[in-house]
């Protein structure tokens, strides 16, 4: 019979996709509120992979990656979905519309798992109508897409940004539960 065991070290990692420069450092100021101190961020990027976010965010949303200094906790993946969901209403214009897209995810020696909202075939159920997807897994000494990863997640500004952070997981201890 299997036993359970301590789950290895993480990091808390969350995807912006914002209306422009000052919104992501808008976004950026409120998750290090959240989550504790910024330990290393990505390089900007256009998002033009989808019109999805257009109406909200208009025609040229900047797209960027962050992550935060301490290990965390991989079953408090929902409850950081669930804040980022308050932030971004938090940070919503004058007509209700959201100025930064906010996407949390835990990174591990192994994979990164995104929360999201949306359900479907390849989401789990987490807690509260969050859901998780495995959206790339660490395999032969570099990140792997799945097939419903999105474009951005691989490009190599999130492909070496997240390598980057592996290598620093790699020398944390497990955050405790």
């Amino acid at each position: 019979m299997g036993q359970p065991r301590p789950a290895g070290p993480a990091l808390l990692v969350c995807g912006i996709i914002a209306r422009d420069q000052d919104a992501a450092d808008r976004a950026e100021a409120a998750l290090a509120r959240a989550f504790g101190p910024v330990a290393d961020r990505s390089d900007r990027i256009p998002f033009g992979f989808t019109d999805y976010y257009r109406e909200e965010l208009g025609d040229r949303p900047v797209r960027c990656w962050v992550a935060f200094r301490d290990a965390a906790d991989q079953s408090r993946l929902a409850e950081a979905k669930l804040r980022t969901n308050a932030i971004e209403q938090e940070m919503a214009d004058g007509r209700g519309l959201r100025t930064a897209n906010l996407d949390p995810g835990i990174l591990t020696l192994h994979n990164l798992v995104l929360a999201s909202t949306k359900d479907y075939d390849h989401r789990v159920l987490l807690r509260d109508g969050i859901y998780a997807e495995l959206t790339l897994r660490f395999r032969s000494g570099r990140f792997e897409p799945l097939p419903w990863t999105y474009a951005d997640y691989r490009t190599e500004a999130c492909l070496g940004f997240l390598a980057r952070c592996r290598v620093r997981l790699a020398g944390l201890p497990a955050a405790a539960p």
